[in-house]
């Protein structure tokens, strides 16, 4: 397949520079227009991409090339916005920011590889003429990246855009596209993570408007527009398939049950993950680890993560569930748990001098702290049998929390997971096994770990034919 649809990669210089506001704002104009507006996300990120998929309606997909190869990348795109008008595609951190000399992770190579032309925004606060000595260091850093048009954002006033937009004219022959003032008013709040999830804002359709509005009123839309037109043809590989042959027998003939925990404490999932469950004769069955009072008749459960800090007063509460879950797991039930997932297993919470009693099930206790514990990409290597990988694989993810684990009483092979890149649990070990149970900080993308959820249909599979329905 060959995607030629028309695409913009919204970048900018560094982070909190408004590449949400646009991206999130355009999605929404486009979507009010009567596109059908594919929305992508740069990077391992799950709030932004919940607030451009409520912009938009669509779900929202991730391009992480860290994560993935530049096969399963382009696979992504392609399949995910055949049927779209447009593709916005938001970016993260600078522009050129990578891991390695090369840049090969970073925003740009991510546009060269899917043939996007790129809209830069500039944060023009207290400049003037070194705008323009910024964006053209940007153009000849790599001129094979198509910078299609600039926006500038923070304006002071008329006479400093002027100069700027004329800087920019002749130094850098790149149209402007945009110029947006200095906001009063700011409605995408901020908290330790990143935006306030649109889960906890009552008035996100207010946010949402708002975005809009700026991008309606301070941007060339039809100018806009055409340079999204500006894009290459970009081919999926025919042998791809959303599942292996080789792998097909493991589509179970007898679907097994899945649950997964999906509310206001736990919602953090690539929409990838789910889908390669169900793709696979999984029959997905949603839990609400605040509302139900019992685990629902299911062979395995998925718990991803999320914020049980913001809730953990309401999850403390539900002891039915709580106990029910405990019982089910000591009796084998697998469960699959990441970061938040993997705190609710817990023993307990602490938070603000206050303790939450969890789960209960690991003998870990967590302790919330103001600066983050873990930050950024991991990599693991299995070293010790669990349920869900085999040993010596090597497991790419990405770990972003505040929680301090303590651990009350676990023996060395009780994990899983060598860390060779992260924090993990004790910047050693991560993966905390028991029984058919793992928990992990690290995140996981199934484009980046294929045998992922066969193992999670296998392991459901293997508990289903040997355990006798509760």
């Amino acid at each position: 397949m060959v995607s030629y649809s028309p695409r913009l990669v919204i970048s900018a210089l560094r982070g909190g520079s408004g590449k949400t506001l646009i991206s999130m704002g355009l999605a929404a104009l486009f979507k009010e227009k009567g596109y059908n507006v594919a929305v992508f996300k740069k990077g391992p990120d799950f709030i932004d991409p919940n607030w451009l998929s409520l912009a938009t309606g669509n779900r929202c997909f991730n391009l992480d090339p860290f994560l993935m190869d530049k096969r399963e990348i382009v696979s992504s795109f392609v399949s995910n916005s055949l049927c779209a008008d447009i593709s916005i595609v938001e970016g993260n951190r600078g522009l050129y920011d990578g891991m390695d000399l090369e840049g090969k992770y970073s925003t740009a190579e991510l546009a060269k590889l899917i043939g996007s032309p790129l809209i830069l925004i500039l944060d023009v606060a207290m400049r003037t003429r070194t705008v323009a000595a910024i964006l053209k260091g940007c153009q000849v850093f790599d001129t094979a990246l198509n910078i299609k048009g600039v926006i500038l954002n923070k304006v002071a006033g008329p006479r400093q855009e002027k100069l700027i937009r004329d800087c920019i004219r002749f130094y850098c022959d790149i149209p402007v596209v945009g110029s947006i003032p200095k906001l009063r008013e700011n409605l995408l709040k901020e908290r330790h993570m990143g935006l306030v999830p649109y889960q906890e804002r009552e008035e996100a359709e207010k946010v949402i408007d708002w975005a809009k509005g700026i991008v309606k009123e301070h941007l060339d839309i039809q100018r806009i527009t055409e340079m999204a037109k500006d894009a290459l043809p970009v081919k999926m590989d025919k042998m791809d398939k959303k599942i292996d042959p080789k792998n097909e027998q493991t589509i179970s003939s007898s679907p097994v049950r899945i649950g997964f925990f999906l509310d206001r404490a736990f919602w953090f999932y690539y929409p990838e993950n789910l889908d390669a469950l169900k793709e696979r004769g999984a029959e997905l069955v949603r839990i609400d680890a605040l509302r139900d009072r019992e685990v629902p008749d299911v062979d395995a459960i998925y718990i991803g993560g999320g914020f049980p800090e913001t809730q953990a007063e309401f999850l403390a509460r539900n002891e039915p569930l709580k106990r029910e879950l405990r019982d089910r797991m000591e009796k084998g039930l697998p469960v699959y748990a990441e970061c938040g997932g993997f705190m609710y297993l817990g023993e307990s919470l602490f938070l603000d001098g206050k303790e939450y009693p969890m789960v209960g099930f690991l003998p870990i206790r967590f302790y919330m702290e103001k600066r983050p514990q873990g930050h950024g990409y991991t990599i693991m290597e299995v070293c010790r049998p669990n349920p869900f990988f085999r040993v010596k694989e090597v497991i790419r993810g990405h770990e972003f929390h505040y929680s301090r684990p303590y651990i009350v009483e676990a023996r060395e092979w009780d994990f899983a997971f060598k860390v060779n890149r992260g924090r993990g649990i004790d910047q050693k070990q991560d993966g905390i096994c028991k029984k058919n149970v793992l928990a992990t900080y690290t995140h996981i993308h199934v484009r980046g770990n294929r045998q992922w959820p066969e193992a999670i249909i296998k392991v459901a599979g293997s508990f289903k034919q040997n355990m006798p329905r509760p």
